[in-house]
């Protein structure tokens, strides 16, 4: 995924910046940027890689001799970024979140002649932040430049650009993911995260709609072209991605998680499934919320039975060798034995994407002396893998465990049933279920349905994007 913050201020807003980054620092693991702009020493910038060092840690140093009234930074799962490009649009700063899936084609098309060249990463692709900004070039303005770039781009960009004089925030065509602005007596801020600048003491001013494009300046801000009618926001903002205390087109991510968890409840209650069992649990961290919904609703307690020990490793998906990563995320799962010892319990995770460390975790809790363990998705089998954000992005659809059970199931005549597949009142639904309990060793398995997960969001169904679970854009 990613995550972006910006502040233009009457005064040094260094430290906003750098907070409000950090404060996105949930949304990525791998690279994080920051550019400070002074009027008298110019553009400041420094990107670090913090797959295995928070980005506090690497940029405290930095914020010490950054100096500056307007500022952006991110957090980035894919290129490092922000860049600087000078062209005839002026010198700028821009960094961008989402994905480009034709990223090749628009170079062959566009930049195929000479004197275009871009530099390669390590994996010789192009980074998008710099293709999005020599998209951007093409126009004779930066607001033209944009809507060209996101016209062409397949995938999603949302764009924020800092210039001399302000910054520039676009939200992606179909508004996949939110931008805010948030303001105090001394200037404005743009940011992906609310409570980022919240801590900060600014308050929520603005929320840009689909395809919108804000000007933000120290003393206020102006819509610069008009928001479209269609929004596609990604529904995993509130099952997994958002922090807990965000809100998104109105909706807090811990009240809908909450209620997610009561739907899936009051489902399984109405189909008399695991109803005789000691405890409710969530998956730490993100699956607790949902748990917690899911326990009020069944009147069944909630408990920890076993806790996840970060310190050491805050994230389990840090280290880039998988076997390492799943050998970490074994060494965080610290039991509590009493809860565990004879215990019928169900689980909460967000998700499964790819099933690689439930079977671990599942072996995990036997090996502690549960007697039962039931699992419950907070969200459908996910089916596709995601083509506008990272999030379940993958080489092949194959890796997704549910497309894995299917092919299993019933080879490539299975992959032309998948709606039914995802539906649990179905048969094939059901065969699905059940071979994933038979592989993983669960009691039982459930899957939010489609229509409780649009129903514990609240939004118009045709606002939210299901292209994970049903492939339609």
């Amino acid at each position: 995924m990613g995550g972006f913050f910006g502040a233009i201020s009457k005064r040094d807003c260094v430290l906003d910046i750098f907070f409000g980054v950090d404060y996105h620092s949930h949304l990525g693991t791998r690279r994080g940027g920051m550019v400070v702009y002074d009027r008298d020493t110019g553009f400041q910038r420094q990107i670090h890689n913090i797959e295995n060092t928070p980005f506090r840690t690497k940029f405290e140093r930095d914020v010490e001799d950054f100096h500056g009234c307007s500022g952006i930074g991110c957090i980035s799962d894919t290129d490092p970024q922000p860049l600087l490009v000078r062209s005839h649009l002026g010198l700028y700063a821009i960094t961008t979140v989402g994905i480009i899936n034709n990223a090749e084609q628009l170079v062959s098309q566009y930049f195929s002649d000479h004197g275009h060249q871009f530099m390669a990463m390590s994996s010789g692709k192009v980074n998008s932040t710099e293709l999005t900004a020599a998209l951007i070039n093409q126009a004779d303005d930066l607001i033209s430049g944009i809507r060209h770039a996101q016209d062409l781009i397949d995938g999603s960009a949302t764009i924020l650009i800092l210039t001399k004089d302000e910054i520039i925030a676009a939200r992606d065509k179909l508004g996949r993911l939110p931008v805010l602005v948030g303001q105090n007596e001394e200037g404005c801020c743009v940011s992906f995260e609310s409570f980022a600048y919240h801590k900060l003491g600014y308050h929520d001013a603005y929320e840009l709609g689909p395809r919108e494009i804000v000007r933000v300046a120290a003393d206020g801000f102006e819509t610069l072209a008009p928001a479209g009618d269609q929004m596609r926001i990604c529904a995993f903002l509130w099952t997994y991605y958002g922090y807990p205390n965000s809100n998104y087109e109105g909706v807090n991510v811990e009240v809908m998680r909450y209620r997610n968890g009561e739907i899936m409840a009051r489902a399984d209650k109405a189909r008399g499934l695991a109803q005789d069992l000691d405890y409710v649990a969530g998956v730490p961290d993100s699956g607790v919320p949902h748990a917690i919904g899911y326990a009020n609703e069944s009147h069944i307690p909630f408990a920890r039975p076993f806790v996840k020990y970060t310190p050491t490793w805050p994230r389990s998906f840090m280290p880039a060798n998988q076997d390492v990563r799943n050998q970490v995320a074994k060494m965080k799962q610290i039991p509590v034995p009493e809860l565990i010892e004879g215990k019928k319990l169900l689980f909460v995770d967000d998700s499964i994407v790819r099933g690689t460390q439930l079977r671990e975790t599942v072996e995990f809790l036997y090996e502690s002396g549960a007697e039962e363990v039931h699992m419950r998705s907070a969200c459908p089998p996910i089916l596709y893998g995601c083509k506008y954000l990272n999030f379940s992005r993958s080489n092949s659809d194959m890796e997704l465990l549910a497309r894995r059970i299917v092919q299993e199931l019933e080879g490539d005549e299975g992959q032309q049933h998948l709606e039914e597949y995802a539906d649990a009142n179905t048969q094939r639904g059901q065969c699905m279920l059940k071979a994933i309990c038979e592989k993983f060793g669960f009691s039982s398995l459930g899957y939010q349905s489609l229509d409780g997960l649009l129903e514990a969001i609240g939004l118009d169904r045709d606002k939210v994007c299901t292209y994970c679970w049903n492939g339609r854009e």
